[in-house]
């Protein structure tokens, strides 16, 4: 299912992309049809980063230690683990998408030990997402589709569809836990 979900997000933002890219030559200007590809990856990182600053920005600092415990939860992730796990594989997709090395802490796609309070977490999600903004602005079609030895031959586009694909999954538990908690989303609101 999750597989199948990224396949879906990767073939639509590359048809996307080609689709924009063939406007583009084909027809006169126009602002909105004249997308590149990284333009519309740019478009969807921003869109999932508005959501998920705005859901973790909703949680009170108190309940970032909540975990669900009744049902099928036991030995998931903290609210504030959610949102450090999300922010943790933004920084390593971005950096692998720019050929960078990750920032140190982020193995196993967890954040850094001293990421504690609530202030700390959302700068530290707000960082991951400027380097998806980076990778995404530093792609172009040249360079879109080119194997990334250090990622096992993902291509660039390739990570930051991931990166929008995960996004949304723990956006997804993210708001979940906001509604155990008794809290409207924001995006709902």
């Amino acid at each position: 299912m999750r597989k199948r979900r990224y396949i879906v997000a990767a073939l639509l933002i590359l048809v996307l992309g080609k689709s924009a890219s063939a406007q583009k030559q084909a027809s006169a200007p126009s602002p909105a049809d004249n997308k590149t590809v990284s333009e519309v990856l740019d478009f969807w990182i921003s869109d999932m980063e508005h959501l998920v600053i705005a859901t973790a920005g909703a949680m009170p600092e108190a309940d970032y230690s909540f975990a669900p415990t009744k049902g099928e939860f036991k030995g998931v992730r903290t609210f504030a683990e959610e949102v450090k796990h999300l922010a943790a594989a933004n920084y390593q997709l971005g950096a692998g998408a720019l050929g960078e090395d990750p920032p140190a802490g982020t193995q196993d796609e967890s954040a850094p030990a001293s990421v504690q309070t609530k202030a700390e977490i959302m700068e530290y999600l707000r960082g991951s997402f400027s380097v998806l903004h980076r990778a995404a602005a530093a792609m172009n079609e040249r360079n879109m589709d080119e194997p990334i030895a250090a990622k096992g031959g993902r291509t660039r586009v390739w990570l930051l569809i991931d990166a929008v694909a995960h996004s949304s999954n723990h956006y997804g538990q993210m708001v979940e836990y906001l509604r155990m908690k008794g809290i409207m989303p924001p995006a709902s609101r």
